[in-house]
């Protein structure tokens, strides 16, 4: 099988440098490397240009329209039997492609999704980011996992999608705030298969510090409304949680400010929260300081995505301003 990878690019140049390496170590070579750079004010085509002797590689420039119509725009040029997304803040291991393709061989997917992780040299800070967005205890454990809620929604940090897909459900019809998660809905609305690939993870950079990351998930919380616009039944009780999450926590310290009674229960459910996050974490990544971190990152995770949804379910639900 050939296989498309594509890559939108937004005034990242050295994260491409790191994810076009990880790329020449693939033990699967059947594949070509389209990266779209999106109206960059930085761009990275030197930096590109460096492997075109190691990868069959294709550099275009466009006007800045979102990470979406950039996909859709190497859609259009790919020449794979299947195409393959990851964002830009991505390492791949040494043998997804492998992985990959023999798993399709094995049981046909139409759109597949991958995991992701953190890699051993990622920052205490990341790896506590990467912990929050994949932990059972927040909303992004629900997220590249065999025992997610409902339907698999592939994510595009780390989604596949066969040829016959594209030429039938066409690409992305938003290109940011839920585009993938549209996208999924819609793919699995005309009834192909859609599944997890377990095996085939990405080391997911996402944000170095927890001022990218509030920013981040404010506006996934955010997007959730705006897929709401195009499938009403797929809003869920579960994306409701970081919201409920996020007015438990304001009325747990307006609770303490004022003395009120009812503070200490508030107080030990979050301490119960604190401990059972912290101690998690701690098992899974041996460190004491990337667990402490990640009870902070997992409060922004749960109160920035909360934050967000309540403000778009107020603009755009209640006021009516799509």
């Amino acid at each position: 099988m050939f296989f498309s990878i594509i890559i939108p690019l937004y005034n990242r140049p050295q994260e491409i440098r790191e994810l076009l390496g990880t790329l020449t170590t693939q033990t699967y070579k059947n594949f070509e490397v389209l990266v779209i750079e999106d109206g960059s004010k930085i761009d990275a085509a030197d930096i590109v240009k460096s492997f075109e002797s190691e990868l069959n590689l294709h550099y275009f420039v466009k006007e800045n329209a979102g990470q979406g119509f950039a996909r859709n725009y190497a859609f259009e040029r790919a020449k794979g039997d299947y195409f393959i997304i990851f964002d830009s803040d991505c390492l791949i291991p040494h043998d997804y492609l492998e992985i990959v393709n023999n798993s399709l061989n094995e049981n046909w997917l139409d759109a597949y999704g991958g995991p992701d992780a953190a890699h051993e040299s990622f920052t205490p800070t990341q790896k506590a980011i990467s912990y929050a967005m994949t932990s059972p205890f927040t909303t992004g454990g629900i997220r590249g996992n065999k025992k997610s809620l409902g339907q698999f929604h592939p994510r595009s940090f780390n989604m596949g999608i066969s040829r016959q897909v594209w030429e039938k459900a066409g690409g992305f019809i938003i290109t940011r705030s839920g585009e993938d998660i549209e996208y999924s809905i819609r793919i699995h609305s005309m009834g192909f298969k859609i599944g997890l690939i377990p095996r085939a993870k990405v080391y997911h950079k996402r944000r170095t510090n927890f001022l990218q990351f509030y920013k981040q998930l404010h506006f996934f919380g955010r997007a959730r409304i705006n897929v709401y616009k195009f499938f009403p039944n797929e809003l869920k009780l579960v994306h409701f949680f970081p919201a409920m999450f996020t007015l438990c926590v304001i009325f747990t310290l307006i609770a303490n400010i004022f003395g009120w009674s009812i503070a200490i229960l508030c107080d030990i459910i979050a301490a119960l929260i604190i401990l059972l996050i912290f101690f998690h974490s701690l098992s899974k990544n041996k460190s004491v300081k990337i667990a402490f971190l990640s009870v902070v990152a997992s409060f922004i995770q749960l109160t920035a995505y909360g934050l967000g949804f309540m403000q778009d379910v107020w603009r755009r639900l209640i006021l009516k301003q799509w």
